[in-house]
């Protein structure tokens, strides 16, 4: 049965997870700390010009943080340690799906990424007295949206990383350009015009919008849609290009 095999797989990934102290310290701790540290450089800007307190860009951003960290960053090193160690090979002879052998390696990461989305909820609203979540289904959308475009955006990475050693490497371009340019530390309406519409095209920054819009409210059906759409695009030309390019052996 498929999700027999997707939740057998999950949990042999989630073993060898715990056992990665380095990767579960990075999926555990590294979002969290990364959302404070930054919570400092935003107090230095002037967060009303965006229409938020800096605890607000601050949880909000966070999001975004999970996604690179524990879904991205992490399955990126999973995906090329299982190639290069005839793993994904071994699992394509068997009866597992291409889908399901991806979605089986993913399953761990997108676990602990929910897990954390929920304790984030949770601390902003219990604790940082944020405001209760204003559109459910923005903050769904983005959320669901991201995992698939984080999964699909890893294993495009995988292409390029000859070795485990280097896939942290070639993870720093996309993470460096969502930290910068998708909101995460700097709201776009912070931004000159022109900027903000370049970075709206980033990978990221629809999920994150919607996901800041969906907690905070104030998100139009325009800038829904617009965000919604630019989302599917990226996940679908990334899915395309997992389906042409993906490497299931070693690069030789």
């Amino acid at each position: 049965m498929t999700t027999t095999r997707m939740l057998a797989m999950g949990r042999a990934e989630l073993l060898l997870l715990s056992r990665n102290k380095m990767a579960l310290y990075v999926a555990l701790l590294l979002p969290a700390f990364m959302a404070w540290a930054m919570r400092n450089g935003i107090s230095k800007i002037d967060p009303e010009d965006a229409g938020m307190s800096v605890n607000e860009i601050a949880m909000t951003g966070a999001f975004g943080y999970i996604l690179l960290f524990v879904v991205y960053q992490n399955l990126v090193s999973a995906l090329v340690a299982r190639r290069e160690e005839l793993v994904l090979k071994r699992l394509r002879t068997g009866e597992a799906g291409d889908a399901e052998i991806l979605a089986g390696t993913a399953l761990p990461s997108v676990a602990v990424a929910l897990a954390q989305c929920v304790v984030l909820l949770v601390a902003g609203i219990a604790w940082l007295d944020l405001r209760a979540v204003a559109r459910p289904d923005l903050l769904l959308a983005g959320l669901v949206l991201g995992i698939l475009m984080s999964i699909a955006l890893a294993a495009v990475t995988t292409v390029i990383a000859k070795t485990v050693e280097s896939a942290q490497l070639v993870t720093a371009p996309l993470m460096l350009l969502s930290l910068m340019g998708s909101g995460l530390v700097v709201p776009l309406e912070i931004f000159p015009d022109t900027v903000a519409d370049v970075c709206r095209l980033l990978p990221l920054t629809p999920v994150v919008e919607l996901m800041r819009g969906g907690w905070l409210g104030g998100m139009d059906t325009a800038e829904a849609l617009r965000s919604l759409a630019t989302a599917l695009a990226w996940t679908a030309l990334s899915v395309f290009a997992v389906r042409r390019w993906f490497r299931w052996e070693p690069r030789r």
